[in-house]
C-alpha cells in the first residue's frame, strides 16, 4: 500500500491518498489477469538491462511555469562519493505479517469464531485471533473474487487525481507505488517494486534502485524515467492536484539517472521527507505527450479514453467500469509473472468488483444476502440490525479503533462564520450528547481536534469534548452583532447597509447518520434564532462544492495521515485542503517548524499546540471519531487492522483471502 492511498486524509491521500492516509500516503498494492497476446508483449519487453551510468547527468529540463526552480543534478557518481548513504528498510508487508503472526497465541479456532455473535470484547478479539490470520500454502482459493462496498463512485482513475476514500479503495490496487507503511505507521519501500533504498547522512537526498522486473499492464516498463515525469507534472500549477502536490511540492528535484536508478533531492532535511517522496506515478509514455496540452488530464479526447481505460502499473486494473454502479477490477498476470518466471506473489483475488451502493440500509441488505463481502457498518446497524440470522447465517461484524473524525466545517470567508466567537457559538449550540448516545448509539468517541487522542502528537493536556450550552451560544451571537433586529424570530446583522438573516445552508452526504446529524443541529439552532438549510447531495457532487468552497458549512470527516504534517494541507494558509479559508500565522509557523525537528518528542509539542489552536479558533465543530465497525461475509480472511482501518496501510487489503472449498 503506498500512502497516497488513505481514507479521506488531509494530505494526500496516504498511497493514495496518500486519501489520503495516503492517503494521504500509502496504499497495498494488487493486479488483473490478462490475455495470452499481452503476456508475449510483457515477455517481449522485458528490460535486458539498465543503461549505462553517464559520466554526467544530463541538464534537467526547463522548469518554466512548472512551479520548481532550476536545477542540474550532479553526475551520480559524484553523489555517491558525498554521499555517505545510510541503507533504509526494503520489506514485504505480507512476510512481515506472517512474521509478527507466527509470535501471536490464537483465541479460537476459525470454527469457534464464526459461531460467536461479537457481542463483547472478548468475543471481538477471538473473531479478529482466529480469522485474522494469513493463509497456510495452498489454501487460499486464488481463482476467488471478493465483492467489495464502496459509498461513491470515482471522481477519476487517474492516481495523480487521488482524494476521496472510494479512490483510495480501487487506485490503490492498480497504481505504482516505491513505498508503504506498516500498522505502526513506520515507513518501508516495498520489495515489490524496490531493490534498494538509501538516504544521504545530511537527510538531502534519498536514492532508490528499482527492481527490473516490474511493468505497466501494457507491456511496457516501468522505470526510474516515470517517477521523475510525474513529479514534473504533479509540480505544474495547471495540473487539479493539490492534494498529491502537498508534500511533493517540499522536493528541489526528482531525477533518474538511468531506467532504474532514482534520486530525490530535497529542499531541507526534514523529518517529513521520508512521505513527500512517496506519491503515485504516471506511465510517462502515455501522458508525456498530452498533459501539456491537457494539464486537466480529462477534457482531452486522449484523456477520456484513458479515464475509462487507465494503464496499471499495480496487481490489479480496471476491466469494466459502469458509472454509478460498480467497477471490476482484474489481476493481471505480468504482476507476479514476468518473462514466464515467477516474480511476486499472487494476489489472493482473480478479481475484485466494488459495488457503489450509496445507502446504507440497501447495502446492509445487499451484505446480508451474500451480494457484497464486505462493508462499514453504521452505529444503527451493529447495535441493532446485525443480531439476527438474516445477519449472522452469512456474515460476522467485528471492530476497532481507527483515526477517521467527523466535523461541521464553517466557511470562514462567509459573513456568517468569519468571527471566531460565532463558530464557537455553533459548537455550544450543537447537542453532542444527543448525537453520540442516540444517533451513533454511544458506540463512538468525542472528538476535539484533528489528532487522535491516542496519538503521539496529541496534546498531554486534555482538551474537554464540546458541550450543549445555549445560554454560551446565544451570548456570543449577541456579542457578535447578531441580534433580532425585525423582530421575526431569525437573528440577523447589518452588513454593508443591508439586514443579513442568519440562514445559512449545510451540505451532507446523503447518507441517513450525517443527514441525520445535520438535522439535528438545525433543530438546536431553531431554538437561538438561526436557520439551517440542510442539503443533502452525491458524495461526489460534496467534494466538488467544497474545494471550490461554494459552501456556506458542510459536514465531512478525514482519516488521519501517517505523519501529523499531513494535515498541514488542511490547516495553512491558502492549503489546497483549507476549504474553511481558515489561516493562522502561529499554526502556519509551527507546522513550517514542526517538519523541520527531528526529534519525535520535541515534535510532538509543536502539533499539540496546533491542536489547541484549532480548538481554540473553531474552524471546525469536531463531532467524534468514528471506529472501525464492519460486517464481513464468513467467507473471508485475513482482516487485520491499524489507525488507518484494515486496507490503508501494508499489506492492508492484499492480506484479505477466501479459503479453498
Amino acid at each position: 500500500m503506498h500512502r497516497w492511498s488513505g481514507v479521506e486524509q488531509g494530505r494526500r491521500p496516504a498511497v493514495s491518498v496518500i486519501v489520503a492516509l495516503a492517503a494521504l500516503l500509502l496504499l497495498p498494492a494488487c493486479g488483473r489477469k490478462t490475455g495470452d497476446a499481452l503476456e508475449e508483449a510483457l515477455e517481449n519487453a522485458r528490460p535486458e538491462s539498465t543503461a549505462a551510468e553517464p559520466t554526467r547527468a544530463e541538464p534537467a529540463p526547463p522548469p518554466a511555469e512548472r512551479g520548481t526552480e532550476p536545477f542540474t543534478p550532479p553526475a551520480l557518481a559524484a553523489l555517491d562519493a558525498e554521499a555517505k548513504w545510510i541503507d533504509r528498510p526494503v520489506r514485504d508487508g505480507l512476510k512481515m505479517l506472517r512474521e509478527a503472526q507466527k509470535q501471536e497465541t490464537v483465541l479460537a479456532t476459525v470454527d469457534e469464531a464464526l459461531a460467536l455473535e461479537n457481542d463483547s470484547a472478548a468475543a471481538n478479539a477471538k473473531i479478529l485471533s482466529a480469522l485474522g490470520r494469513l493463509p497456510e500454502p495452498e489454501q487460499a482459493d486464488l481463482e476467488a473474487r471478493i465483492d467489495r462496498h464502496v459509498t461513491g463512485d470515482l471522481g477519476s482513475t487517474n492516481p495523480i487525481m487521488i482524494s476521496t476514500s472510494a479512490e483510495f479503495d480501487i487506485l490503490g490496487l492498480t497504481g505504482f507505488g516505491l513505498f508503504s507503511f506498516d500498522r505502526i505507521l513506520e515507513p518501508f519501500a516495498t520489495a515489490e517494486t524496490v531493490a534498494s533504498w538509501q538516504t544521504s547522512a545530511d537527510g538531502l537526498l534519498d536514492k532508490v534502485v528499482l527492481r527490473d522486473d516490474i511493468l505497466w499492464s501494457d507491456g511496457r516498463p516501468i522505470t526510474a524515467h516515470d517517477i521523475a515525469f510525474t513529479y514534473t507534472v504533479i509540480m505544474d500549477p495547471r495540473v487539479p492536484v493539490p492534494a498529491v502536490r502537498s508534500g511533493t511540492d517540499q522536493l528541489r528535484w526528482v531525477h533518474a539517472y538511468d531506467d532504474r536508478t532514482l534520486v530525490f533531492f530535497h529542499k531541507e532535511p526534514l523529518a517529513t521527507n521520508v512521505w513527500n517522496i512517496n506519491f503515485p506515478v504516471l506511465p510517462k509514455h502515455i501522458y508525456e505527450k498530452t498533459w501539456e496540452q491537457d494539464p486537466t488530464l480529462k477534457d482531452s479526447p486522449e484523456h477520456v479514453t484513458l479515464e475509462q481505460s487507465p494503464v496499471s502499473g499495480g496487481p490489479y486494473e480496471i476491466v469494466e467500469r459502469k458509472r454509478g454502479q460498480q467497477i471490476v477490477l482484474r489481476r493481471r498476470a505480468s504482476w507476479a509473472t514476468v518473462g514466464g518466471t515467477r516474480v511476486r506473489e499472487e494476489p489472493f483475488f482473480k478479481e475484485i468488483r466494488f459495488r457503489i451502493i450509496e445507502d446504507p440500509n440497501t447495502s446492509l441488505l445487499a451484505l446480508k444476502s451474500g451480494e457484497i463481502d464486505e462493508m462499514i457498518l453504521l452505529p444503527e446497524q451493529w447495535t441493532t440490525q446485525t443480531k439476527g440470522e438474516d445477519f449472522s447465517g452469512r456474515n460476522t461484524k467485528v471492530t476497532a479503533p481507527e483515526w477517521v473524525s467527523f466535523h461541521f466545517g464553517w466557511n470562514i470567508e462567509t459573513p456568517f462564520f468569519a468571527d471566531r466567537r460565532i463558530r464557537r457559538a455553533m459548537s455550544y449550540a450543537f447537542d453532542h450528547d444527543a448525537m453520540l448516545e442516540k444517533l451513533c448509539y454511544g458506540l463512538y468517541e468525542p472528538a476535539v481536534g484533528t489528532f487522535h487522542q491516542s496519538s503521539w502528537m496529541s496534546p498531554k493536556k486534555k482538551l474537554e469534548p464540546s458541550k450543549q450550552d445555549l445560554d454560551k451560544a446565544e451570548a456570543l451571537l449577541d456579542e457578535a452583532g447578531w441580534t433580532d433586529h425585525d423582530n421575526d424570530g431569525v437573528r440577523d446583522k447589518e452588513i454593508n447597509g443591508r439586514l443579513v438573516p442568519f440562514e445559512f445552508s449545510m451540505l451532507v452526504n446523503q447518507q441517513p447518520l450525517r443527514v441525520a446529524i445535520c438535522t439535528l443541529l438545525k433543530e438546536n439552532l431553531d431554538q437561538i434564532g438561526v436557520r439551517v438549510n440542510v442539503r443533502p447531495t452525491e458524495s461526489t457532487v460534496l467534494q466538488q462544492l467544497t474545494q471550490e468552497k461554494k459552501f456556506q458549512a458542510y459536514l465531512g470527516g478525514w482519516g488521519a495521515g501517517t505523519d501529523p504534517d499531513s494535515s498541514e494541507n488542511i490547516w495553512a494558509t491558502g492549503a489546497g485542503r483549507n476549504f474553511t479559508g481558515y489561516s493562522n500565522p502561529e499554526v502556519d509557523r509551527l507546522f513550517a517548524e514542526g517538519r523541520r525537528v527531528l526529534d519525535r518528542a520535541k515534535r510532538a509539542e509543536k502539533y499539540a499546540r496546533i491542536q489547541e489552536i484549532l480548538y481554540e479558533d473553531q474552524p471546525y465543530t469536531w463531532l467524534y471519531w468514528r471506529n472501525s465497525f464492519y460486517g464481513f461475509s464468513k467467507g473471508l480472511r485475513g482482516y487485520v487492522f491499524s489507525p488507518r482501518g484494515p486496507y490503508h496501510y501494508s499489506p492492508g487489503f492484499s492480506s484479505l483471502w477466501m479459503p479453498r472449498e
